[in-house]
């Protein structure tokens, strides 16, 4: 396996924003499809939105290959604005855009100061299976001082939930989705991670 730097978006030394951006909408492409299927557009739409102090990205051979932003109780991975989604995907799909992410991403979290919240994991494609959601996830566990983690996995994510679980994530709360047929999956799942004293 080809060696990976990981380090903090806000400390890149250069502009990343439309690399982040491009494995964002590679990460979440069958949700974000929904707006447009152009995923030039798409990057367009979020590359100014991500929140650079908590989010950290792995480099493979030059390039960003993966993310994760570490959310806390004062800053989200993204605030989420009207203006760029509608200049991106008009007036009308903007404004369902916001609609529909600003409550994901615009509500404070309900955890302490002593919670990170991991949210935004994402690989390019190319470079699923290379480690690279493993290695930002000890990163930071191991790197940021949090005492506990959290995160949220749905229960059509079998791979992530693996990674999750092998990492020592534990399950802690699962809530059922109302739409599930639209949404594509069941349950949110819940699960934590506890440094030891």
């Amino acid at each position: 396996m080809k060696s990976i730097a990981i380090y903090n978006m806000a400390e890149a030394g250069r502009d990343v924003r439309d690399e982040v951006a491009e494995v964002f909408v590679d990460g979440y492409y069958g949700e974000l499809s929904y707006f447009t299927k152009d995923r030039s557009t798409l990057i367009s739409a979020f590359k100014d939105l991500f929140s650079s102090e908590v989010f950290y990205v792995a480099e493979r051979q030059g390039r960003i290959a993966g993310i994760l932003a570490c959310s806390n109780n004062r800053r989200r991975a993204m605030q989420v604005k009207l203006d760029p989604l509608q200049d991106a995907f008009g007036a009308q799909t903007g404004e369902l855009a916001y609609q529909v992410m600003k409550n994901e991403f615009n509500t404070a979290l309900p955890y302490d100061d002593g919670t990170g919240y991991i949210e935004c994991v994402a690989t390019l494609t190319r470079d699923r299976g290379k480690g690279i959601s493993s290695a930002l996830l000890k990163y930071v566990l191991e790197k940021l001082p949090y005492r506990r983690y959290v995160l949220e996995v749905t229960d059509s994510n079998e791979a992530a939930h693996r990674i999750y679980s092998k990492l020592g994530f534990r399950e802690f709360e699962r809530k059922a989705e109302a739409n599930a047929e639209v949404v594509g999956f069941k349950y949110r799942i819940y699960m934590e991670w506890t440094r030891e004293k």
